[in-house]
């Protein structure tokens, strides 16, 4: 199933009693989310992507902008007509009923020419309960099941009404670090094998692009880029984008161009083709050092973590504005954890200048 989100906007009265002016949540934002695809929505708290979601399954209305579902104008259709499987944050299943129960609860709630009998719910419960690997747990009540077990629950309770569109609101928040990847690679593999459309909203980056054919990222309502994970990676549009994704975090760095070469402090790094010379903010991946004797940067070495096939090589320099430096190095490198310095030399690719006042990434050609 398609869905187009046309100038989406919603808009929630001020809390402020000093001030009448609008709290605007989701602002104007338009995508069409291609059929059979997982999509993340990505974005610190407050960025607006539960807002997004809820609009999208009918839970709110939008102050303005239209929701089609395929060729349909879905924008005044009730929540329960959208034919929407949403699975929130803490699962909502109900103690007091078997995992069979909560999976079939749905169903039980259908009428007229959709109203199915006892065997039909039973047949499509477990069939949504072996996409989900739980046909053995049926008769099981959810406080005799596991964290991800519980998540695995509600989202056979959301597939089982057979949806056009699956939204999950932070379905991972409540589970480990282990759980937590367990639990990603089911909802990649069960959205693969159902072909269902897919929205998955987090605040965690490296969910997002684990598992996503593309990746929304917002911030304060406002979409910042739409993407594949890797290309958004890659080619950040602007300072926030390229600071909010990567693991490390990439390193920032005050510089300024001229002659058409990039200084950071009184080092030129590297040649910039095409930039006027300026202020500008210098963001480098961490895998975009190259250790090298004479390399044109030099840090002062803090220390050397070995992380078995790459090495983390952490350090500072006067122009960060990271309290410490992480670069990610092939560990058949040397490094004299001794030392008192270090040098790079810079991979281009890995290398983003943003003007330092409204963070818009500047596109420039390296020699």
């Amino acid at each position: 199933m398609k869905i187009v989100l046309q100038n989406l906007t919603k808009k929630f009265p001020s809390r402020n009693k000093k001030s009448r002016e609008e709290v605007i949540a989701v602002n104007d934002f338009t995508f069409e989310i291609p059929d059979g695809k997982l999509i993340g929505l990505l974005g610190p708290s407050g960025c607006g992507k539960s807002t997004a979601l809820n609009l999208i399954c009918g839970l709110l209305k939008p102050t303005s902008g239209r929701i089609f579902f395929g060729e349909d104008d879905v924008t005044d259709l009730p929540p329960e007509h959208r034919g929407v499987g949403l699975v929130f944050q803490n699962y909502a299943l109900y103690p007091h009923l078997t995992v069979l129960k909560n999976i079939t609860f749905p169903l039980e709630n259908l009428r007229g020419a959709d109203k199915l009998s006892k065997e039909e719910m039973k047949k499509r419960a477990y069939d949504a309960a072996r996409l989900v690997q739980l046909e053995d747990l049926m008769d099981r009540k959810p406080s005799e099941l596991s964290g991800g077990q519980q998540q695995r629950v509600a989202i056979a309770r959301a597939l089982v009404k057979m949806p056009r569109v699956l939204l999950l609101d932070e379905p991972l928040s409540n589970l480990d670090a282990r759980l937590r990847l367990q639990t990603r690679e089911e909802i990649r593999r069960i959205q693969h094998r159902t072909q269902v459309t897919t929205i998955f909203v987090t605040h965690d980056q490296e969910e997002a692009m684990s598992i996503s054919d593309m990746i929304v990222v917002m911030k304060d309502g406002v979409v910042q880029q739409i993407g594949r994970p890797q290309e958004v990676y890659d080619e950040p549009v602007n300072l926030f984008v390229a600071k909010f994704l990567g693991t490390p975090p990439i390193n920032i760095f005050r510089g300024k161009v001229a002659d058409g070469r990039l200084y950071i402090g009184g080092e030129a790094v590297l040649p910039v083709q095409g930039v006027p010379d300026q202020e500008v903010t210098v963001g480098i991946l961490p895998e975009g050092f190259i250790l090298q004797e004479n390399g044109p940067l030099t840090c002062d070495l803090d220390r050397v973590e070995v992380m078995g096939r790459d090495i983390s090589v952490v350090s500072t320099h006067p122009c960060s504005e990271n309290a410490s430096i992480r670069s990610i190095i092939n560990a058949e490198n040397t490094v004299d954890p001794d030392a008192a310095t270090v040098r790079f030399a810079v991979k281009p690719r890995k290398l983003f200048l943003f003007h330092p006042e409204t963070g818009e990434r500047i596109r420039f050609t390296a020699e």
